[in-house]
């Protein structure tokens, strides 16, 4: 089981996030975080950095955890929502990815903060096989992480035997809209997104599966909150800034090598495909 999620990691995920536009497009435009912003009518759509911190906020008001809790971030990239989580909550937060040089970032970028960086801890690790014992966190949660996961269920389950009892779990995931259900054109581009990307989770959490998923993993689901509106004006941007590589990319048939550009692209082109959902539940 672990042998097979290192080996999608390693062919899939890795290179995703290696190729050039992953690195430049997310150091460039989100100073290498990797995850959508919230916004709330008003907000300025370019103003990434503060749409990024606000949906940092959404997940630790979430987590509604007390000072000196411990908290699991499973899929950290370099620590920005951990600090903020940290920061907010004054939880200890122990941070996890698969990216040894975003880890390396992590923890440096933790030294300069201060107080938050004190709070904070990254590792090396795959969150389906987790390194801690039974009921070591207080909380866990994911940020557009777990659509890289190719075993939910062993995932979930992991999740489950580090919480404690009362313990909470935040995940702000995708999820997609049954193939059968779409055209040839917005179908193609769904599954193209998510294969370049390394994002199976993405296809098999069809809308409301992980709900599913997590009942039948054993957690109670406390709400399951639609907030694509709240994401849409950063995916327009993105999708603004991407037209014109991508169409010249297309012209030579080179379309599928700018992956960050067509994801945007298509996937606002296609709003049908896909929901961004905010999903709490609690282990009993």
């Amino acid at each position: 089981m672990t042998h097979t999620t290192d080996a999608h990691y390693q062919q899939h995920v890795l290179p995703y996030y290696r190729t050039f536009g992953s690195r430049f497009g997310y150091a460039a435009l989100l100073g290498r975080t990797r995850h959508f912003g919230w916004y709330e009518p008003g907000d300025s759509p370019w103003a990434f950095a503060a749409a990024i911190r606000r949906m940092e906020l959404v997940v630790a008001r979430k987590l509604a955890l007390s000072p000196a809790s411990s908290v699991l971030d499973a899929g950290c990239g370099v620590g920005d929502t951990a600090r903020t989580v940290a920061k907010e909550s004054g939880a200890y937060v122990t941070g996890i990815d698969g990216i040894e040089p975003d880890v390396a970032l992590a923890r440096q970028r933790s030294v300069r903060t201060g107080e938050p960086g004190r709070h904070t801890r990254f590792l090396v690790a795959n969150y389906h096989a987790l390194p801690f014992a039974d009921a070591s966190f207080d909380g866990v949660y994911t940020m557009e992480s777990f659509v890289h996961s190719c075993d939910p269920r062993r995932g979930l389950a992991e999740f489950l035997r580090v919480l404690r009892p009362g313990g909470r779990l935040v995940m702000c995931e995708y999820s997609s809209t049954p193939q059968a259900r779409l055209s040839p054109q917005a179908r193609s581009a769904l599954v193209r997104v998510c294969e370049l990307s390394g994002m199976p989770g993405m296809l098999m959490m069809t809308h409301g599966r992980l709900e599913r998923l997590l009942r039948q993993a054993g957690f109670t689901v406390d709400s399951a909150y639609d907030a694509t509106e709240k994401i849409l004006p950063m995916l327009k941007c993105f999708s603004v800034l991407g037209r014109l590589p991508y169409a010249l990319a297309c012209g030579v048939g080179r379309g599928d090598s700018l992956v960050n550009a067509m994801s945007g692209v298509e996937m606002y082109r296609h709003q049908e495909t896909w929901r961004y959902n905010v999903c709490v539940a609690t282990k009993p």
